[in-house]
């Protein structure tokens, strides 16, 4: 068990690593040779220039200016200085919202924390129970409710700061909910038109699905799935027959998909090799004397050995005819034609009705939903058939249940260096080396912490890849999904893992010769005292963690080799660039976990809060320069994961809640406690109030929205082709950069005279009955009908 001088040392290896991050990057920033690095979002805006092109020989790489050397912490307020407005223009709504996160958790936990050490410390500092108890415990133990004796009346106060924390808590979470929505909305009505502002996508699959409609990205796109097929018709003609017949006022074009996975891994492939041709190129031509050579084997560490930039050069031959064939064969075969298309409106009005409506009396068919913006399709996914996915969500869901059960035993070692005394008692050989000055504190106040971040490197990509292998069509949406669940993994195994596994270790040998009746009792008493381990990790990853952020080693090394190896011109240059992203997917559910162990000791163990509220301000200060000068988001989803945030601090809050239940239970304060039963109740009641009151704003755009946003731009832009607007803003990458890529024949003017609906369906020439393939069903009589397929 960590004791408070661990404590102490951890602080003072974190502290020391922080700051020798800080110093590192101060240094580094400033180097001319770093500037692509450290500044590469300006680079990627065209709003600055390499310093390497001016100035003289040594200037170029290393700044000579010593005064700003000085200054090395400048760089915290002027990250501070960019107005909210002005960080949206720059970044976007999405990296704007996501740092409102930290604010919450500041606005949230620094008037707690001064509650707590105002009323609830000296309430816990002033009582003797843990000194004449048999429990293991340490200093700060006694900061904690464990050290309130059985039955006392000081349990009041607990329980009326848990109401007060619960209020506060929610009033924040409205305030900031209503923000935020109010923000998203502007955002929409304020923002330029983009192609994802007047498609959707259509999916056709021959499975009858139970997943009518779900509501994804912004909120002018559509996403139309369990299309049927129709034996008359391809896909492409029934697509536009079905929109020209039920939305003629509004629809505009459409884009089918194709399967062209294979395509892009040859692709892929293609610039691999390229890659490796310049850098041969570019080898040979600063030594002349020796044409490099290379193995054509594993890696190119074994194998016949062939000369380097001919064998490069006969494989980008071969893979470019390979290519050629490949997109013939696609645009040729109608099965290479996928299940889906992108569908444009002549409106956003036209999209918003069509996306939030029922689109055949059959309500698992023409099934629609938003459809991602272009930069956030997932192109590979929309290969998967419908039909699959509920069966691979299922997979996936089976796969987590065992890595989340698996990892318990990494949980379990990282407690036993957490509780080391205990493991002494069981190898007493061991403790000779133990005790060693230094390696006592070192092992449990550091190492714990440090091992834990280590096991947890390899998870966020574990979780990605399932999320990918579930179906997702959109970037947003594997982010999301791969948040979730690695908010369930740190909840079940970081958290609850910890708690059971470090108890069971700290109070073993209480365990063993106790009986089974005082074993919940020694559970209730041991939890509060778990605060020192979660310390440990949040001076970790919090501390040392968010300052080693901005040092951007990984990208820095990279960019240097590929600099030195590669970069022959200065698009070369910019492609080394690598500014990253916010990394929704691994940043949200870490923030999480600090706001689930902030409200869940903050009645309990109230020494954590301190903690907790230096890493958000760090983190704030860190992120938000990242924003500005480094990270290049590659979507924008408006802010559509805010509902995910407040739902898991309302999760943590009923946690907080349940636990202090539980504590005061086994206190033996029978009358305080079942007033407790309250909190949760209000607390879901509060979440189904915001859920009601602020969530639609996240699923659903007001029609009254998209009426006025299409009024006021026909005002401003009368002529304005939209049809060549999004012409091809949906087609695949692997064809916007080849001159054969598929193009509509359809006309180029969205506005022409009315003209009959081209089909190939003999009954739809001669009845209104549907076909018994189709999902189209009409009720109308045959004169209505034929009136209804003009335009």
């Amino acid at each position: 068990m960590a004791t408070l001088k661990d404590i102490e040392v951890a602080a003072a290896i974190n502290i020391l690593s922080a700051l020798a991050f800080f110093v590192a990057f101060a240094i580094l920033r400033l180097q001319p040779v770093n500037d692509r690095v450290y500044f590469p979002k300006w680079y990627l805006k065209g709003l600055r220039s390499s310093p390497l092109n001016c100035g003289a020989f040594a200037a170029k790489f290393v700044n000579l200016d010593f005064k700003s050397y000085i200054r090395f912490l400048n760089w915290m307020p002027a990250a501070l200085q960019m107005p909210e407005p002005e960080l949206i223009d720059h970044a976007g709504l999405d990296s704007a919202v996501y740092l409102r996160i930290y604010l919450v958790g500041l606005k949230i936990f620094v008037p707690i924390a001064f509650l707590a050490f105002a009323i609830m410390v000296p309430v816990n500092w002033t009582n003797g129970t843990l000194e004449h108890s048999k429990l293991a415990y340490s200093d700060i133990d006694k900061l904690s409710i464990s050290n309130i004796p059985i039955g006392s009346q000081r349990f009041w106060t607990h329980l009326i700061m848990a109401y007060v924390f619960t209020f506060w808590t929610c009033y924040v979470l409205k305030k900031e909910y209503e923000i935020v929505a109010s923000m998203r909305l502007h955002f929409l009505a304020s923002e330029d038109r983009r192609p994802d502002q007047f498609t959707m996508v259509g999916y056709t699959a021959k499975v009858i699905s139970n997943w009518v409609v779900t509501i994804n990205g912004i909120f002018h796109q559509v996403l139309v799935r369990n299309v049927p097929p129709d034996p008359d018709e391809s896909v492409n003609e029934l697509v536009e027959h079905f929109f020209l017949v039920n939305h003629p006022e509004h629809y505009l074009t459409h884009q089918v998909v194709y399967n062209a996975n294979k395509l892009s891994e040859l692709v892929k492939e293609k610039k691999k090799v390229q890659n490796w041709l310049d850098y041969y190129k570019i080898k040979y031509s600063r030594n002349q004397s020796k044409r490099p050579s290379s193995k054509t084997g594993f890696l190119g560490m074994c194998g016949e050995k062939v000369d380097a930039i001919d064998f490069n050069t006969s494989k980008i031959e071969k893979l470019s005819e390979e290519i050629a064939s490949e997109r013939e064969r696609i645009i040729s075969n109608h099965k290479s034609i996928m299940p889906a298309a992108f569908v444009s409106f002549k409106t956003r009005w036209g999209a918003a009705v069509c996306a939030q409506t029922q689109q055949s009396r059959n309500p698992t068919m023409w099934l629609t939903e938003w459809a991602p913006e272009p930069r956030d399709v997932y192109w590979d996914n929309l290969a998967i058939p419908y039909v699959s996915l509920s069966i691979r969500r299922l997979i996936v869901a089976v796969a987590f249940f065992f890595l989340a059960f698996c990892f318990m035993i990494p949980i379990a070692f990282v407690q036993s260096l957490a509780n080391i005394e205990d493991i002494e008692k069981v190898l007493p050989f061991l403790k000779p080396i133990i005790e060693m000055k230094g390696i006592k504190s070192f092992i449990q106040g550091f190492l714990p912490g440090i091992a834990l971040k280590i096991f947890l490197i390899f998870l966020p990509s574990i979780l990605m890849l399932m999320s990918k292998f579930e179906g997702f069509i959109c970037i947003s949406a594997l982010e999301r999904r791969s948040a979730t669940r690695y908010y369930i993994f740190q909840f079940i195994n970081v958290f609850l893992g910890s708690i059971i596994t470090g108890t069971a270790f700290q109070q073993l040998n209480n365990f063993i010769h106790q009986s089974a009746n005082e074993i919940p009792k020694t559970i209730g008493v041991s939890i509060p005292m778990k605060a020192t381990f979660f310390i440990t990790y949040i001076m970790v990853d919090g501390w040392a963690g968010v300052a080693g952020e901005i040092l951007r080693l990984k990208p820095l090394i990279i960019y240097h080799l590929k600099n030195f190896f590669l970069v022959k011109t200065e698009k070369d240059r910019e492609e080394a660039m690598d500014p990253g992203t916010l990394g929704f997917n691994t940043g949200e559910p870490q923030i999480q976990l600090y706001f689930l162990l902030g409200l869940v000791y903050a009645v309990v163990t109230p020494i954590l809060l301190p903690f907790i509220i230096v890493f958000f301000g760090l983190a704030y200060v860190v992120y938000r320069h990242q924003i500005i000068n480094v990270y290049n988001q590659e979507y924008e989803s408006a802010a559509a994961f805010w509902p995910d945030v407040h739902v898991r601090i309302i999760v943590a809050l009923i946690v907080s809640q349940l636990l202090v239940m539980g504590l005061l239970s086994t206190k033996q304060a029978a009358q305080s406690t079942p007033l407790l039963i309250a909190l949760p109740v209000l607390t879901i009641s509060f979440h189904f109030f915001c859920k009601g009151r602020y969530e639609p704003a996240f699923i659903r755009y007001p029609l009254q929205e998209a009426m006025m946003k299409d009024t006021l731009e026909r005002a401003k832009e009368p002529n304005m082709n939209l049809k060549g607007f999004l012409q091809n803003a949906y087609m695949h990458p692997v064809f916007n950069s080849g001159d054969d890529s598929e193009s509509d024949a359809a006309s180029e003017n969205g506005d022409q005279e009315p003209r009959l609906v081209p089909t190939k369906r003999q009954s739809r020439r001669n009845t209104p009955l549907p076909s018994k393939h189709s999902g189209s069903v009409s009720t109308l009589p045959e004169a209505v009908q034929d009136h209804a397929l003009l335009l």
